[in-house]
């Protein structure tokens, strides 16, 4: 037993090692969206903005591996398919998909929540949220008969 838990405190230390994860520098901010409102931009700096904008906001166990790793990955992921300080600039922005994935639940994830129970919203709060990004961003169809 003592044996299998020097190799795992030593197997830890040394995954401290692999820089993937660490880089927490956040990019200029390069364009902002138009918010149709203040509040639906406090909902979602509450609880989308640490991975779609530029601005997250690093925990101080986000300097730890593995959690650092999956932490970094879902920062670059979600700043790859949405960032609302690359607005214009970002060629994959999917800004009509914004209030469909609130709505059906699929964000923000559960594993986000777990770490940040600020980003629970009331109700009432996903509901505003969902109805802000909507008027904000619009939907596909709303730009095809533009």
């Amino acid at each position: 037993m003592k044996k299998i838990l020097l190799i795992a405190v030593g197997l830890f230390i040394i995954i401290q090692l692999i820089p993937y994860g660490r880089d927490h520098t956040n990019p200029p901010v390069i364009a902002q969206v138009k918010w149709d409102s203040p509040k639906t931009k406090a909902l979602f700096d509450r609880a989308c903005a640490d991975c779609h904008s530029n601005e997250t906001k690093w925990p101080w166990y986000s300097n730890i591996a593995p959690i650092s790793w999956s932490i970094y990955y879902h920062v670059a992921e979600g700043r790859e398919h949405f960032n609302v300080s690359m607005w214009g600039v970002q060629k994959k922005n999917k800004g009509d998909e914004a209030a469909e994935e609130v709505e059906e639940g699929e964000m923000p994830l559960a594993s986000y929540l777990i770490a940040h129970p600020e980003a629970r919203l009331t109700k009432e709060e996903k509901q505003a949220l969902i109805a802000g990004l909507k008027n904000t961003f619009g939907s596909e169809k709303d730009k095809d008969e533009e």
